[in-house]
């Protein structure tokens, strides 16, 4: 006797696992250009990696002698895999069995993706392609009942944010659940031209009196890279499998662990002569902060974070000496690197995830303060940009700010993390106050202008006497600038202070609860 019947029986099952919605589906997937699920999570893991879970769950039909006749098999694969060598828990919805809603048995299987993470203090990958679980209107006359909305396991979603990385990748139609999942987050992504997400579809927009509008005009990328709601677009699942392989390895598996060093092969003494010339000495001339951040960390190692939305402050992750750093600076081309409600929240992201995951944090300051006028007040701008100055004060992470050019009003003492000595240090071009000297010198001498006979002499006179006073010099000398470097030594400085700062970092659960 063995037990060879039922190893058969397993095998049938795993292989009818392995059909999904059938093929007429799967080839709806790919005229749709999108692959299947388990064509997703056999590119995105290692070779041979993944251990799935849970694969011959599902709804099944047997005759009246108790064998199997039908199988449909749940729309979610999930298990355990490995990206670059490291253990992650991969999850995916399958759009091929009923959309990825709630009537194919989906929620245990989810749930338990959401709470594998967690216990086993694990990154988690989700890949997702329509409702995730959400409801459907069929699940009524099913069920016999009606039912008040509950989130199952979404206690499970947040523990996990303060647990370890969670990656959420749109590759199809997400709405309801779905979209609340996608943002669910540390860093999102979704696919061109493949992908939508929404609230709710054009039908129930419509049916709300809402007018009459495309999947596309309600939740492209474009549209949710540019309000923040999904940090980065890419053309193919390929490339957004690369993206989240690239953006997780730079954090650790868990706050257990500190993030890894890598041998990036870049000279930490390495100076860049192109960096002296970068600043036009007229303050009113733009130039480029995504060059100067490429030109200081190690080559190549940048990965912007949210390039599509609060673009007055470019940010994301990169490495220096091979040690993973949280970077930022103001974007001088866009409102001349004035901080906007939307770069306030982006940045407030970034630092909460630097914190989170304790990453040395470094500050390429251009602030010329927050972005003024009757549009920023009615964004709220003041508020989102003290978001920042609290997220400041209670990172976990060492902070360092190096002046490039302008330091002004409450934004611009972000230069400092509040309460710290935290690192500073300024390029013989930093030029800083309370308020910048082109805008704030009428309103200071308001009256002596409006009284003299030739204002334009005065103020010429005015100006004049003040740049006098203006240089970083005077600032080092009341030690209110502690260092000012040669643009050249950047990097080199930045490595010593970043190999410095890792030895003060020490894994620990987070004191704070994470908000995406």
């Amino acid at each position: 006797m063995t037990w060879q019947p039922e190893l058969d029986e397993l095998r049938r099952r795993e292989a009818l696992a392995e059909q999904l919605g059938g093929a007429d589906k799967v080839e709806r997937q790919h005229h749709f250009g999108k692959q299947t699920v388990r064509e997703r999570v056999a590119e995105i893991a290692d070779d041979g990696s993944f251990w799935e879970l849970g694969k011959t769950a599902g709804v099944a039909r047997y005759d009246d002698s108790g064998e199997l006749i039908e199988f449909t098999p749940s729309n979610f694969v999930f298990g355990i895999a490995e990206l670059d060598g490291r253990p992650v828990v991969l999850s995916g919805d399958d759009f091929t069995v009923r959309g990825g809603s709630n009537d194919a048995s989906i929620s245990a299987k989810r749930e338990a993706s959401e709470s594998i993470a967690a216990e086993m203090r694990l990154p988690h990958v989700r890949l997702l392609d329509g409702m995730s679980g959400g409801g459907f209107v069929k699940t009524i006359e099913q069920a016999g009942r009606t039912y008040i909305p509950v989130l199952p396991g979404w206690h499970v979603v947040v523990d996990h944010l303060n647990i370890a990385p969670s990656v959420s990748l749109v590759l199809g139609s997400v709405a309801g659940f779905g979209a609340a999942r996608a943002v669910a987050s540390h860093y999102s992504v979704m696919v061109r031209d493949t992908s939508q997400m929404m609230i709710a579809g054009p039908a129930l927009v419509e049916q709300a009196g809402l007018g009459s509008v495309s999947k596309e005009e309600l939740g492209h990328a474009d549209v949710h890279t540019s309000n923040g709601a999904i940090d980065d677009a890419v053309d193919s699942e390929a490339e957004a499998f690369e993206r989240a392989a690239h953006f997780l390895s730079y954090l650790p598996t868990s706050v257990d662990e500190l993030p890894p060093i890598e041998d990036w092969g870049d000279d930490p003494g390495r100076r860049d002569p192109r960096l002296s010339e970068l600043v036009p000495r007229n303050p009113r001339q733009s130039y480029d902060m995504r060059l100067l951040m490429t030109l200081v960390v190690d080559d190549g190692s940048f990965f912007e974070i949210g390039r599509n939305w609060g673009t007055s402050v470019i940010g994301g992750l990169a490495r220096l000496d091979g040690i993973p750093v949280a970077v930022f600076g103001e974007n001088p081309m866009m409102y001349g690197g004035g901080w906007t409600a939307d770069s306030c929240r982006k940045l407030t992201r970034l630092i909460d995830l630097a914190s989170m995951f304790k990453l040395p944090m470094i500050h390429f300051e251009d602030c010329p303060g927050f972005l003024i006028g009757k549009q920023s007040e009615e964004d709220a701008t003041v508020r989102y940009g003290t978001e920042v100055l609290v997220a400041l004060r209670e990172a976990q992470m060492p902070y360092c700010t190096v002046v490039v050019r302008k330091a002004f009003g409450i934004a611009g003492a972000a230069n400092r993390k509040p309460g710290s000595e935290s690192m500073r240090m300024a390029w013989p071009s930093g030029d800083w106050g309370s308020l910048p000297l082109e805008g704030g010198l009428e309103v200071a001498y308001k009256a002596e202008l409006a009284a003299s006979d030739a204002p334009d002499d005065l103020k010429e006179q005015i100006t004049e006497r003040l740049n006098r006073l203006r240089s970083p010099h005077r600032s080092a000398e009341f030690y209110e600038i502690e260092q000012i470097i040669d643009p050249v030594d950047t990097r080199p400085v930045l490595c010593d202070w970043v190999r410095l700062a890792r030895r003060t970092l020490k894994p620990s659960a987070p004191s704070w609860g994470y908000r995406p």
